[in-house]
């Protein structure tokens, strides 16, 4: 199978309504996977399913807050039983809220504690049956460089992205004995609405530190998790940092 062949794959999505979620679904179904999308904005992934249907492909829409189990599990098991099969699950959905831990909105850790690393955790644990039921599959945990690198300003979004880093590379050691590969995408700066939920100061300081560097583009993270999928099943890429070239840390 070529690289960029993943005809008669089943791939899930999470986070897919916009961004590394949405580009991947693209991708995916270009390369000739069925793709199943899940986001809890459910009339973008409504039309983007469409938009790959109009291309030729086939796609699912199911509006999921993977931070809830209840609707993880259903979003697996529904890709499962309407796609016939789940060969690689991509955790993309994720939330970054950055600022100081001092006087910091808690609210905004649990958020992004509910989506990063909640949403990994119970989408992988639907998902771990059925593939070695099926036996083998691809788990995709889209992190960022700020799970290798803490700065000041970011503690709690270093917390959750250094666990998904920490949980992928057990995940991977388990699931070498029933045909399971992981990989950890860890992605720079990207041009997305990522950035965009955050408080205006955080926003501000963000647009100093980036100020003439040309941003990632979402296209360019899913290149890099088509790459790791496409591979035959005897070559696991595991790690994949991509930063924008004028990107210092």
């Amino acid at each position: 199978m070529a690289i960029d062949d993943l005809s008669g794959k089943v791939v899930a999505v999470t986070g897919a309504s916009s961004g590394i979620g949405e580009a991947t679904a693209l991708a995916c179904a270009r390369a000739g996977a069925a793709v199943a999308l899940a986001a809890r904005r459910v009339e973008r992934i409504e039309a983007l399913a469409q938009r790959i249907a109009e291309d030729g492909g086939r796609a699912i829409a199911v509006e999921c807050d993977v931070g809830e189990e209840s609707q993880a599990r259903a979003f697996v098991q529904r890709t499962h039983s309407e796609l016939g099969r789940l060969d690689v699950l991509v955790n993309n959905a994720g939330v970054m809220l950055l600022g100081p831990i001092e006087n910091a909105p808690t609210e905004e850790w649990r958020r992004m504690i509910h989506a990063n690393v909640f949403g990994v955790l119970y989408c992988t644990h639907a998902a771990l049956p059925l593939m070695r039921e099926q036996g083998g599959g691809h788990v995709v945990n889209v992190s960022s460089v700020a799970g290798r690198i803490a700065r000041a300003g970011s503690g709690v979004y270093n917390l959750t992205k250094f666990g998904v880093g920490a949980f992928s590379e057990s995940l991977r050691q388990e699931g070498v004995p029933i045909g399971v590969r992981v990989t950890l995408i860890e992605p720079g700066a990207v041009g997305t609405e990522l950035a965009g939920h955050n408080r205006p100061e955080v926003l501000e300081q963000m647009a100093k530190r980036f100020a003439g560097i040309e941003l990632l583009s979402a296209e360019d993270i899913a290149n890099a998790i088509l790459y790791a999928i496409g591979q035959p099943a005897h070559v696991s890429v595991n790690e994949i940092l991509v930063r924008p070239s004028g990107q210092v840390g």
